[in-house]
């Protein structure tokens, strides 16, 4: 049955939009059709799902994930359509920062697991036709990590494996920082060694002494440990905080902000500019030095080793991770444009923005990618509104380009209220009672819901990490797969309309149809077209996407795929002219309207 609006309901919105014409940007596009004699390699087509293991499942009763539990699960990623598990760092620590803080980069820390266990769950994956990344910890080590030990105590090669600097002294003669630099985790970023006598360097917390990459020893044996996990077959890595390896020799002073500004501020490190302590030059060269460790890999057997890395920093930065055709650096920074540039107020041309905004300064050569969450950030049902879970969803992985989806996206999973005294993220521990609401990571960490039953299915033990959300018992994988439309089968529709040519290899045109309504359209000569429209404001609005097709096409479209809370069902077929949407739902539309 074709659904339409009333003549007058039409009008009226034609009118609106005209308008309103003048505000909107009609269509741009930067991103062309990729010919079938092109090879895409797996990583191209692929969905990442990222696993933070100490709250995806508890094998052993712990109330802490585990390698076991997330082999006990492996049938899931094959379930939902994703293609590589990235495992958050499931190396050796002493836990100070849950596994960022490593003492052994080439152990599995006894929390996950075994060597075995890891290489059982490796084996599983391949079976199953998954890959496996994992994340690769360059900046820092734990200070229990024996290299820190032995710099500590001046024995090389050692010494200078980490950054050390003498204290300066105050006019009361006390020992003081060398300089003003933060820790991202606020307040200063150095700490005094008595076994030493001078200060180390740590960005992030006094546990994570700064590794000195201006020392060649340290540097390789960073890419030995990369070697490790190759070794055992990984098909490559994430790497953290990459604009931090290197800072100024000079160890000069940052400039602090405006005092209006800084005085606000309650981590100290958001009170500078820091133009002395990431973003330097050397950086860019050290990435093309780790991704030529997994070139060799290459060399051998043909298959690609992927490097992704992590970079909170301008586009402009961004982007020159990507190396050259010379010096190739990353396969993809990470682009955080989606989760970063976009909020629950956002209208159709924000979203225009946060898109183009990758694709228009995106290097000849360079592969998009898209990320709507992850384990440092308030989920995207906390930061859009639980009602647009499936639109950013549908933007995620029908954006041309690799999608990552953080564990629990696929069944809208919302941040948890972890109170003060559940609290154990250093950085919201850091910020008090006050402010640790404002700057705690724990929201998003908390366990993945399985099902209604206790601790909803995440451990058999009687306690969690950290709690469980109390909306577990409606909110749970079980119970959406029993139901015919849930944030679940929305997204098992959208990893499998991935697979096809057209979203692989088609064109993107994105478009601004209104204030709220922001589409795009993906086409490919010879294939069918798909187009995706949201409505992602906060009232029911009519929709003329006339100008997402060519006028010589057929003006009626089939719904392939609806949100939860569209009032269109797959297979309903829409006047483009005029149709009715809700609030904050989406559609991919089709031009293929046949039974």
């Amino acid at each position: 049955m074709i659904k339409s609006t009333s003549y007058v309901e039409t009008c009226c919105v034609v009118l609106l939009l005209l308008s309103m014409a003048e505000n909107f940007v009609n269509a741009m596009t930067n991103f062309e059709f990729i010919d079938d004699k092109k090879d895409l390699d797996w990583w191209q087509t692929a969905v990442i799902y990222q696993i933070y293991p100490r709250s995806f499942k508890d094998f052993n009763g712990t109330g802490i994930g585990d390698l076991k539990g997330i082999e006990e699960k492996a049938e899931h990623f094959k379930d939902i359509g994703v293609d590589c598990v990235w495992l958050s760092p499931i190396f050796k620590s002493p836990m100070a920062d849950f596994g960022y803080d490593i003492s052994d980069f080439n152990q599995i820390d006894s929390t996950f697991g075994t060597i075995d266990d890891f290489i059982s769950l490796h084996k599983r994956l391949k079976s199953l036709g998954i890959k496996i990344i994992l994340d690769f910890v360059p900046n820092h080590s734990s200070d229990e990590h024996e290299w820190f030990k032995k710099s500590e105590q001046k024995i090389d090669p050692y010494t200078n494996y980490y950054v050390w600097k003498d204290a300066k002294i105050d006019e009361n003669g006390l020992k003081i920082p060398p300089n003003n630099w933060q820790s991202l985790f606020s307040n200063s970023a150095w700490t005094w060694s008595e076994k030493r006598n001078q200060y180390y360097l740590h960005q992030f917390d006094p546990k994570q002494p700064d590794l000195n990459y201006r020392s060649k020893e340290l540097v390789e044996e960073m890419k030995n440990n990369l070697r490790f996990w190759l070794n055992l077959g990984v098909d490559g890595y994430r790497v953290d905080a990459v604009p931090f390896l290197f800072e100024d020799p000079e160890f000069q002073n940052e400039q602090r902000k405006p005092e209006e500004i800084a005085s606000k501020e309650k981590n100290t490190y958001e009170q500078y500019i820091h133009t002395k302590t990431m973003d330097l030059n050397e950086t860019y060269d050290m990435i093309s030095q780790f991704r030529e460790v997994l070139e060799e890999y290459k060399r051998k057997d043909g298959k690609t080793r992927v490097m992704i890395v992590e970079a909170y920093t301008t586009v402009s930065n961004t982007m020159r991770y990507y190396g050259d055709v010379n010096n190739p650096g990353a396969h993809m920074p990470f682009n955080f444009g989606l989760l970063t540039m976009l909020n629950d107020h956002s209208k159709a041309a924000d979203f225009n923005n946060a898109v183009l905004e990758w694709i228009k300064n995106m290097p000849s050569g360079g592969w998009p990618n898209w990320v709507i969450g992850n384990h440092d950030n308030p989920r995207v049902a906390a930061r859009m509104g639980p009602e647009m879970v499936d639109a950013m969803n549908m933007l995620n992985l029908l954006l041309p380009g690799t999608a990552f989806t953080y564990m629990g996206e696929e069944i809208g999973m919302e941040d948890t209220n972890v109170r003060w005294d559940q609290t154990v993220d250093p950085r919201g521990l850091n910020a008090g009672v006050d402010g640790y609401r404002q700057l705690s990571r724990d929201p998003p960490r908390t366990p993945f819901q399985w099902n209604a039953n206790v601790s909803a299915g995440f451990t058999t033990g009687p306690k969690t990490w950290l709690p469980v959300n109390p909306n577990y018992w409606r909110l749970n994988l079980a119970e959406q797969k029993e139901q015919p439309r849930s944030h679940y089968s929305v997204y098992k529709r959208l990893t499998s309309l991935r697979k096809t040519r057209t979203m692989q290899r088609g064109a993107f045109v994105g478009h601004v149809l209104s204030e709220w309504v922001y589409a795009f359209s993906r086409t490919l000569p010879g294939a069918e077209s798909y187009y995706v429209v949201m409505n992602v404001g906060s009232e029911d609005i009519i929709v003329d996407s006339s100008r997402l097709l060519p006028s010589s096409t057929d003006r009626v479209c089939k719904v392939h795929t609806s949100s939860i809370n569209s009032e269109h069902l797959e297979g309903d077929l829409l006047k483009i002219d005029g149709f009715q949407m809700r609030p904050k739902s989406a559609l991919v539309l089709t031009t293929n309207h046949s039974d």
